[in-house]
């Protein structure tokens, strides 16, 4: 699909619903999302011990060369090279160790024990593993095999160059990366600043788990499964509770997040048929626009802005809210938070059991990937429906069946999506 890039937001969510009866492709939603928001974070100098699942703003160069000086890769003898052609027994003059480097001159057929890690003395080029050498009664070494030039020596900034980019801006921050911007010295270093997300429930037969239920009302799950998705990708989070479906209490507590937060998740009432306030609300106070897109489980999503507050709407039903969460909402999210935004890779396997579908929309059915024989096998978990959550906790993937794609016979090849982090 070609992008287009908007410069409103109204021109944006015209775009997105050419027709009120036109549904929006699932690559079409995501573009139109990524192609809306931007980061406007602040930065933040940020102890490298506080770093861990930040996103940095901006490019990191090596100051030095990795290893900063040549060492060894192994236990054993430091020699000249050419030194093997002239001598057969080698007189040992000294030790140098990991932090304790030998620095006297090394004469002619004389060698330096030397342990791994440690700094190669000046004029030696190759190391003998301790294996390959026979100690001789003057306490002089023979080696026993033929040895190769410049072995078990790892040279200085063989791993990394000095000025070598090593970590790009929108880098989301993990062990790893904290580990190698130790290794270079790096005490602390620039991140966006947290961003700040708030989650909503609405609906009067929604009531808070604890408390007991009347005739017609459900616990309210979704806020809470919602709330730890979001977790997971070490934002801020608000948690505003639980609104009844009034228009005075929807449009003061709207206001009050749109002056606080950088986005708002609710989920339900962006469907067509439902008859609550929010949509009401929604249009007094901003722009949002309510989308059908060609996805199942997850046809409704809303989407725009209150304010400064971007807006997303979820459906109702568990598994709809999560997998719109985690398909539609969290690439939007995270380029908000200023991380550059990868796809999801997507592998092949094959179906061992049918799985059911009719044409029209892109499905994400809840299944299980397994590794058997050199191949991966993929089955359906069995339930299906959209109301469901232990469809998901059964699970372990997404099988992706394409829009025009029908029923799938044990034996076809289906593309599968592992779980996000978000999930897991």
């Amino acid at each position: 699909m070609k992008e287009r890039r908007f410069t409103k937001t109204k021109d944006l969510l015209m775009n997105a619903s050419e027709s009120k009866n036109t549904m929006l492709t699932f690559e079409a939603a995501v573009t139109t999302l990524l192609n809306a928001v931007n980061c406007k974070l602040s930065a933040e100098i940020t102890p490298l011990d506080c770093c861990l699942g930040r996103i940095l703003t901006e490019d990191i160069h090596s100051p030095l060369q990795i290893p900063s000086y040549h060492n060894s890769a192994m236990d054993g003898y430091a020699v000249k090279f050419a030194d093997l052609h002239c001598h057969r027994l080698f007189r040992v003059v000294g030790h140098s160790l990991a932090g304790h480097p030998y620095r006297q001159p090394v004469p002619a057929g004389c060698c330096v024990r030397i342990m791994t890690g440690a700094e190669l003395p000046a004029g030696l080029d190759t190391v003998v593993m301790q294996e390959d050498v026979q100690l001789q009664s003057d306490g002089s070494i023979e080696f026993k095999s033929k040895v190769s030039a410049g072995a078990h020596v790892r040279l200085a900034g063989s791993e990394i160059e000095k000025g070598t980019l090593v970590l790009s801006a929108g880098q989301r921050l993990g062990p790893l990366h904290l580990g190698l911007a130790a290794t270079l010295g790096f005490a602390r270093l620039p991140v966006f600043r947290k961003l700040k997300v708030g989650v909503l429930s609405t609906g009067d037969e929604l009531v808070k788990p604890g408390e007991s239920l009347s005739d017609g009302q459900l616990y309210d799950s979704n806020r809470f499964v919602l709330a730890a998705m979001l977790k997971r990708l070490d934002l801020e989070l608000v948690d505003y509770g639980w609104v009844a479906d009034d228009p005075v209490q929807l449009k003061t507590l709207f206001q009050k997040v749109a002056a606080e937060a950088d986005a708002l998740i609710t989920s339900g009432g962006v469907s067509v048929g439902d008859s609550d306030y929010t949509k009401q609300v929604l249009a007094e106070l901003g722009q949002v626009d309510f989308w059908k897109v060609a996805i199942k489980p997850g046809k409704p999503f809303a989407f725009g802005k209150l304010n400064d507050c971007w807006f997303f709407g979820l459906p109702g039903n568990p598994v709809s809210a999560i997998v719109t969460l985690d398909q539609l909402a969290q690439p939007a999210l995270r380029k908000l938070a200023g991380e550059k935004v990868m796809q999801r890779p997507l592998f092949e396997a094959v179906a061992s059991h049918t799985f059911r579908k009719k044409p029209g929309r892109l499905d994400f059915q809840r299944a299980v990937v397994e590794q058997g024989d050199g191949r991966l096998t993929v089955r359906p978990v069995g339930k299906d429906s959209s109301g469901m959550l232990t469809s998901l906790i059964d699970a372990n993937c997404f099988a992706v069946l394409e829009a025009e794609r029908s029923d799938v016979a044990a034996g076809d090849l289906v593309a599968v999506q592992f779980f996000s982090e978000l999930l897991n």
